[in-house]
């Protein structure tokens, strides 16, 4: 069936003016990469570039795809006007890129995990992302122009391919899409192995397609970690097979996610977390092994689903006041069961449990009608607090897991809890540096910054935060694995959720990518915002809905008419 949809046009009067100018001293890539040179040529790029591999690893499936994706954004608008070019003479027709690993799952960091299937090792965290990308104008012994790509693993390559995206720009008088400032030398790696987004679908359900949206989005700034705030106190929308009743904890029935969903996510572009059922208001006992039992019941099922090698185990905001219904009685509410992904474009994942899981679990009510109550013991709630996270990380470590939490449980008990243990700042700063000095690894998302749902922090302070900050130490930084920027939902869904997110998580982005003396050099709103500004219409030209930079509150609209590049 046809749709007729009639058209109209309004023309007025207008004043011929442009108030938006690049600064050409400016390179509009990012993040910024490491090291880099350019010129003063334009180049243009062939509509029909074809893609020629080689290396050890050349034969991917991943950078095949990667190379098709890409290319339908860099030709979105010349692809359509190449006949009216075709008798042109392009100067770059390939794009060759070589991948000298010859295992395209491979991981070189140390938290290798084999997948379920048996189908090789899922991206896990430090995996090596640099990357060699060289484009320049054809010479005298080659007939063909030719733009270069060499990775040692594939997803070095997928960040090349961004970054040359990011150096393609359709030329709408030409009408081709053209390459300034060639030619470019670009030797680019991370300055952090881990560079995340919290995602909360746990305080609004969010379509399978809008998390997917989010993540292809998190690839374009480069970030890396997809951490999927499944469940909270609010709802539980997460299938758990062998607890079947969980997800009736979900606000309704069509605000679930299926295991289906979550190897979609995982295995196409995201993953999951949870949270317990409406109808039981109980919390389970601290003190009995059942309660531990379903703890290890849940993380097995999970296992099958979430490959990669961190398990986030929560620990936060813990009110042991309410662990005292009467004397001498004590409970572990276990609300949060958080899924947390390493994501490369496509995979890897990791998972985390926040301490919560069972308050509300009702998938007992046959067999244990009283399992909500509590047993007299002699435990403090102090006592109680450490014991089941340290009795959880026992059992993350028993599944291959190498456990998260938050920094609640470092400031509590920081000598008991497991030397592998990964401290997860948010609540300020100078946690990473007391953590370091411990032995532990740490992760920042430090709240006055980088929480996404404060909208009152501007991007200039997203930019600025430091995770290295009081850390001086050589040894001591390579402790700290990275950062994470936090989209908590309480007050965000589908309708906005996009434009809380962008553009203030690629500022963010940036300081965990690019060179911290660099980035960090003269006035960031004359060499950092006029390419966040260009950053922002990226996405936007990419189907992202990103707010304005600029605006008092984040994800506010535009105050008025004018230029994308200004606002």
């Amino acid at each position: 069936m046809k749709s007729y949809i009639l058209l109209l046009f309004t023309i007025c009067t207008f004043q011929l003016y442009s108030s938006a100018e690049l600064d050409d001293s400016l390179t509009y890539v990012w993040p910024l990469p490491a090291k880099f040179s350019s010129g003063n040529n334009t180049l243009s790029v062939d509509p029909e570039l074809s893609l020629v591999l080689g290396g050890k690893g050349g034969d991917s499936s991943i950078v095949k795809d990667g190379f098709d994706r890409y290319k339908k954004i860099i030709f979105k608008h010349s692809s359509k006007s190449y006949s009216v070019n075709k008798r042109l003479v392009f100067d770059i027709g390939i794009l060759k890129i070589a991948v000298l690993s010859d295992n395209d799952e491979v991981s070189l960091g140390p938290f290798d995990v084999w997948d379920c299937l048996g189908n090789g090792f899922w991206l896990q965290l430090g995996v090596d992302e640099s990357y060699l990308l060289l484009v320049e104008k054809r010479n005298g012994q080659s007939i063909i122009g030719e733009a270069y790509i060499e990775a040692n693993t594939v997803y070095g390559a997928l960040r090349g391919l961004e970054t040359f995206s990011q150096l393609c720009a359709f030329d709408y008088e030409t009408k081709a899409v053209q390459i300034y400032k060639a030619p470019w030398y670009i030797l680019d790696k991370p300055r952090f192995a881990f560079r995340g987004l919290l995602l909360d679908t746990s305080r609004h359900y969010l379509p399978v397609g809008v998390i997917k949206q989010i993540i292809e989005s998190m690839s374009y700034a480069k970030l890396n970690v997809f951490h999927w705030h499944i469940i909270d106190e609010e709802s539980f929308p997460l299938e758990v097979p062998s607890y079947p009743n969980l997800w009736k904890g979900s606000y309704t029935k069509w605000e679930r996610y299926t295991v289906e969903d979550a190897y979609e996510i995982v295995k196409g572009t995201g993953y999951p977390d949870l949270w317990p059922s409406p109808s039981c208001r109980e919390p389970l006992d601290v003190a009995k092994i059942f309660t531990f039992d379903v703890i290890s019941g849940i993380m097995t099922d999970l296992r099958k689903i979430f490959p990669f090698g961190l398990f986030h185990l929560g620990g936060d905001e813990v009110n042991t006041v309410l662990w005292i219904s009467n004397r001498n009685k004590v409970v572990v509410y276990v609300t949060d069961l958080v899924m947390l992904r390493l994501l490369e474009l496509y995979i890897t994942c990791e998972t985390m449990c926040e301490n919560y899981l069972a308050s509300k679990l009702h998938i007992y009510s046959n067999v244990h009608q009283s399992n909500c109550r509590l047993l007299d013991h002699n435990m403090t709630t102090r006592d109680a607090y450490q014991y089941f996270v340290l009795r959880a990380q026992e059992i993350a470590i028993s599944k291959g897991w190498t456990p998260v939490n938050w920094e609640e449980t470092f400031n509590t008990f920081a000598s008991n809890l497991n030397p592998r243990t990964i401290v997860h700042n948010w609540l300020g700063g100078g946690v990473c540096a007391k953590a370091v000095a411990k032995g532990f690894r740490c992760i920042f998302s430090n709240q006055g910054f980088w929480y996404l749902d404060h909208l009152d922090v501007p991007w200039y302070e997203v930019y600025k935060a430091e995770p290295l900050e009081g850390i001086n130490d050589t040894s001591m930084q390579e402790l700290v694995l990275g950062g994470e920027v936090c989209m908590w939902a309480e007050r965000s869904d589908t309708s906005v959720v996009q434009q809380t997110i962008w553009p203030r998580a690629a500022a963010a982005a940036e300081r965990l990518w690019s060179n911290r003396e660099t980035i960090s050099s003269g006035n960031i709103t004359l060499t950092a915002l006029p390419r966040l500004h260009y950053f922002r219409c990226l996405l936007n030209r990419r189907g992202v809905h990103a707010a304005p930079v600029t605006n008092y509150y984040a994800r506010q609209p535009p105050t008025g008419p004018g230029s994308c590049y200004e606002q």
